[in-house]
């Protein structure tokens, strides 16, 4: 089946390189959820299309310095295109993805934690989902921080002589760009899903606790060099289809229980 991390490595091969200082990755994968919600649930398919709510992008949650929601799904108070108000939220989705910064999970769990503590606090019975790419390649060649750069004087050669190559198996790239490497080492992507599987979860109904309804993990193989994939064979026991399937299952599950009991 197709996902919207499929469609984010799509994006990646036609671009050439992943972007890890762009929202791009999120975008795609926010839009491809609420596509697929609307298709699968009648009841938010029907409340999308009576305006009863709408979609935001990047929405500022309450309390946590400065922090957006990536996805969220409100109320609509009068006209479709007045600004959201958080303490109508009825879901909340939060992506975020990890290549070669893997030292780094420790500051996006933290990222995750203070907005789940913001949403629950301004609207507990909210759904609130995290979806995490996770990058499984041993190596990867930072683009846009070191190869990009070399070029900031030149962006027509860039895009001219080394985009083409990017993501398509050209092996010199490593010795091309041998300063742009960024290693990981061998055990790094099994600690971050271990890490992001601690996220705190909670039961359907439970919605006094301060927990996820749903936390999502993708592996990824994505280097710039090689062409990037899902990993559906993986090591760490995911079956991504599946994974994604109950996640709309559960999201519209509760959604229908929250406002259409």
């Amino acid at each position: 089946m197709s996902t919207p991390f499929d469609e984010v490595i799509e994006a990646i091969r036609v671009a050439g390189y992943h972007n890890q200082r762009r929202p791009g990755h999120s975008d795609i994968v926010s839009k491809g959820i609420i596509r697929d919600l609307r298709a699968r649930c009648p009841v938010i398919a029907e409340d999308f299309d009576s305006s009863k709510v709408r979609s935001w992008s990047n929405v500022s949650a309450p309390g946590a310095r400065g922090r957006k929601i990536d996805l969220f799904v409100g109320e609509v108070a009068g006209r479709t295109t007045e600004k959201p108000d958080v303490r109508g939220a009825r879901i909340c989705v939060e992506n975020k993805s990890l290549m070669t910064a893997h030292r780094n999970k420790t500051n996006r769990l933290d990222d995750l934690g203070e907005l789940l503590g913001a949403i629950h606090r301004t609207k507990a019975e909210a759904i609130i989902v995290a979806t995490v790419l996770v990058g499984t390649a041993p190596r990867v060649l930072n683009v846009p921080d070191q190869v990009k750069k070399a070029y900031k004087k030149d962006p027509r050669r860039f895009a001219a002589e080394v985009v083409p190559r990017l993501s398509r198996g050209d092996a010199t790239l490593w010795t091309d760009f041998e300063y742009a490497i960024s290693p990981n080492k061998p055990d790094q992507a099994a600690n971050t899903v271990a890490k992001f599987q601690s996220l705190p979860r909670r039961q359907p109904g439970h919605t006094h606790v301060m927990g996820f309804d749903f936390v999502m993990i993708v592996p990824v193989f994505i280097d710039n060099v090689n062409p990037p994939s899902v990993c559906r064979q993986n090591g760490f026991g995911i079956d991504i289809d599946a994974t994604y399937e109950r996640m709309l299952a559960t999201i519209c599950r509760a959604y229908e229980a929250r406002w259409h009991f």
